[in-house]
C-alpha cells in the first residue's frame, strides 16, 4: 500500500504507458518503436476494457518471467529514494519527528540523506515529508509555517486538532484512522492525542526549500515582557512565570 501526494491543487492529469500508446497513430508507433514485424506487429495489441495500471491481467504468471532489477548507485537512487523510517528521530515535549526534507548545507543529515536533500531543492514545486507521532495525551503545540501548505494522514490513533483563525475563533475537529488534514499556508493549528495509543501522522509540507515554523512558546518569549503586559493587561514581573 501506498500513501501518494502530488503538488497540484488541481485535477491531477496522468498519461500511463498504454494510453499514450494506443493513442498514437499505428505508423506512427511503428515507426518510434521498429519492432520486428512493422506496424503488422503494433497491430497486434489491443486495449483492454479495464486500466491495466491497476487491474493486474489474470495471466500475469504467464505474460511475465522474469522482474529482476540491478540496484543502481548510491548517487542515483538517493535522487528518488529517502530511509524515512531509518531516519534520525526529532523528539518534542510531546512526541517524535523523522523528516524528509531540505536542509541548508546538509545540516544534521549523512551523505546518501544530503542527496536526496539536495534533489528536493533543485526541483520546482517539491514536497517535504514527516512522520509525526504524538504520545498518549501529548501535543504538537500551536504553531504555523511561513512557506509552505501541510497536509497529514492519520496511520494510527486519534486526536483532535485546532484551527487558530485569523477572526480570533479556533475551529476544533476529532481525527481519526484514514483522515486527512489541511493546513494553508500561515494557519496557526495545534494537535493534541486523546488515545491511549501513540497518534500517528504523515505530513506532507508544499515546499523543497528548509521549512521555516514558528511555534507559540518561541513567539511567546520572543515578545517583549513589557509589550505582553501592555497586550494582556498583567504586570510586566508576571511573564518571568513562564519558563524559558
Amino acid at each position: 500500500v501506498f500513501l501518494l501526494f502530488f503538488t497540484t491543487h488541481e485535477e491531477l492529469q496522468t498519461l500511463d504507458v498504454d494510453d499514450a500508446f494506443f493513442s498514437t497513430p499505428e505508423d506512427i508507433a511503428a515507426r518510434a518503436l521498429k519492432p520486428q514485424g512493422g506496424v503488422n506487429f503494433i497491430r497486434t495489441f489491443k486495449k483492454q476494457v479495464e486500466d491495466q495500471a491497476v487491474n493486474l491481467p489474470p495471466n500475469l504468471n504467464e505474460l511475465v518471467q522474469n522482474t529482476t532489477y540491478v540496484q543502481s548507485p548510491d548517487n542515483l537512487v538517493w535522487q528518488y529514494f529517502y530511509n524515512l523510517k531509518g531516519s534520525a528521530e526529532y523528539p518534542f515535549p510531546g512526541g517524535i519527528f523523522q523528516w524528509a526534507r531540505y536542509r541548508i548545507n546538509g545540516t544534521g543529515l549523512n551523505e546518501t540523506e544530503k542527496i536526496f536533500s539536495e534533489s528536493l531543492n533543485k526541483h520546482e514545486n517539491t514536497l517535504t515529508l514527516a512522520t509525526l507521532r504524538i504520545v498518549s495525551n501529548g501535543l504538537g503545540q500551536p504553531h504555523f509555517h511561513f512557506n509552505a501548505n501541510e497536509m497529514g494522514y492519520v496511520i494510527s490513533g486519534c486526536g483532535q486538532v485546532g484551527v487558530i483563525l485569523s477572526s480570533g475563533v479556533t475551529a476544533n475537529f476529532n481525527i481519526g484512522i484514514g483522515d486527512v488534514i489541511f493546513f494553508p499556508v500561515g494557519t496557526q493549528h495545534y494537535i493534541k492525542s486523546v488515545c491511549e495509543e501513540d497518534l500517528l501522522l504523515i505530513l506532507a509540507y508544499s515546499t523543497g526549500n528548509q521549512l521555516e515554523t514558528l511555534r507559540m512558546n518561541k513567539y511567546f518569549r520572543g515578545t517583549a515582557d513589557h509589550i505582553l503586559a501592555q497586550l494582556f493587561f498583567k504586570k510586566q514581573a508576571e511573564f518571568k512565570k513562564f519558563s524559558n
